[in-house]
């Protein structure tokens, strides 16, 4: 731990009240500024965690304009800042704009020394834990750019994505809407080596049937009423990069035939063409449908299930991935701080467990939405579960974390299920197959409320 002390920047136009706050915080590491301009500058050179900052600066004294507009280039510069403003009683209603804008708190003038350094000694203890938190997201950082995981499930998937990266074979990534599949696809693309090339992503979902065939192999002048000019479809752009046919399972079965075609020969020829064109890509699909099911039914190719899943990944919902939502939610609120220039709003202890507890059934996708929504609306310095807006009564069966007991009694009526599934209901052999005698077995089948069949009782 060191010794050093921690910066402190403090903004004030008059010369007086600006040496008595250096004077009374000799504790810190005490830099002042007397107006915007020099508070930025000085800012930006040493970046001190904490700013005390007076809304009535030159050119407008007895506003705020200057004031706010040093706070908005601070929080701008870097977000993680935690700005006290300092004003008095007839200026509240600015230090509250202030606060809305993302500052801090707002200390009340005439200064009271004791409670200003308490305000700086919160303010930095604050500011610590954030910079510790975006420190433990980045270093559960799954290998691939662009996934954050800590799951074992996950970091099993990015170490086989990894492998797959390099290899010029065709992945067909699965796994419901939602759970990151383009983001997977995009990261496997930078690992490899057509990283430089283009990566080229089609939703084969989001594009008529009529249209579908154009886009990826494109069309030339006159192909068709309204074709005016040539156009170059996806494949084709893809050229010695990579391919991404997202809702692959969503693609019609006549041109599940061209691009098998495609496939096998590695040429194209565009709608109205004549000549072949020889393309070189390397081709990941995905998909939320079930193609074993579609093959079998005949709404999906078989030949063009193996040519495109030489590998498959598949990615497992956010439910079956334990920590990840709540490590996911600290992303994306740090994310959207940043994108929307404002201070990061903590969590509460009532939203970190509705996060860890709900089903996420749209996935990563929509805790992304939540957590940006309540980053916009919440009020205050938090995000409650409230501002989560998210249907989960909050009790206290509700926690971050089940308790070791719960842990133990879920696992051993686990185990007593599978016993009796095993023994077709025999008590005494299901006893003896977990070590345990009849009683205890008993006492385990009440504990996981396992009805007692009436042939096992005497």
């Amino acid at each position: 731990m060191t010794d050093e002390k921690r910066k402190v920047l403090i903004v004030e136009d008059d010369p007086g009240l600006r040496m008595q706050m250096k004077w009374a915080l000799t504790e810190f590491d005490v830099l002042v500024a007397e107006d915007g301009p020099q508070a930025v500058q000085l800012f930006e050179k040493s970046r001190p965690p904490v700013v005390i900052l007076d809304l009535g600066l030159p050119p407008d004294p007895n506003g705020a304009s200057e004031g706010l507009t040093t706070l908005e280039e601070v929080l701008k510069l870097a977000p993680h800042t935690k700005v006290i403003v300092a004003s008095g009683n007839e200026e509240r209603s600015n230090a509250l704009k202030a606060v809305s804008l993302g500052a801090y708190d707002f200390y009340p003038k005439p200064l009271d020394p004791e409670v200003m350094r308490l305000f700086i000694r919160r303010a930095l203890h604050l500011h610590d834990l954030e910079e510790e938190n975006e420190h433990l997201i980045k270093g559960h950082a799954s290998p691939l750019a662009g996934l954050v995981a800590s799951s074992p499930t996950m970091q099993a998937l990015c170490r086989t994505a990894e492998r797959v990266a390099t290899a010029n074979i065709a992945v067909l990534i699965t796994g419901e809407s939602g759970t990151g599949k383009e983001i997977l696809a995009r990261a496997m693309h930078d690992l490899s080596a057509r990283a430089g090339q283009n990566f080229v992503a089609i939703n084969c979902a989001a594009i008529p049937d009529n249209l579908l065939e154009s886009e990826l192999f494109g069309h030339e002048r006159g192909a068709f009423t309204g074709a005016v000019k040539q156009t170059i479809g996806k494949v084709e752009q893809a050229h010695l990069g990579t391919l991404f046919l997202d809702e692959i399972g969503d693609m019609p079965l006549a041109l599940q035939a061209k691009l098998l075609r495609f496939l096998q020969n590695r040429t194209i020829e565009r709608i109205g063409g004549r000549r072949e064109i020889e393309v070189d890509v390397r081709v990941l699909s995905a998909t939320n449908r079930d193609l074993a099911a579609m093959m079998k039914d005949g709404s999906f190719r078989e030949d063009l299930f193996y040519r495109l899943n030489e590998v498959s990944i598949q990615i497992p919902p956010l439910r079956e991935r334990p920590g990840d939502a709540v490590l996911l939610a600290r992303y994306f609120r740090a994310k959207y701080a940043k994108d929307f220039q404002r201070a990061p709003k903590a969590f509460t202890a009532d939203a970190l467990a509705v996060i860890a507890s709900y089903p996420w059934p749209g996935n990563v996708r929509e805790l992304e939405n939540r957590v940006k929504r309540s980053m916009l609306m919440a009020d205050g310095k938090s995000i409650s579960a409230a501002d989560l807006d998210l249907d989960v009564p909050i009790g206290k069966d509700t926690a971050l974390m089940p308790t070791l007991r719960q842990i133990r009694t879920r696992a051993e009526g686990e185990a007593v299920t599978r016993a009796l599934a095993l023994t077709d209901n025999n008590v005494s052999d299901a006893s003896q197959l977990l070590g345990v005698s009849r009683p205890t077995f008993y006492e385990l089948m009440r504990g996981a409320n396992i009805p007692i069949k009436r042939k096992e009782q005497s």
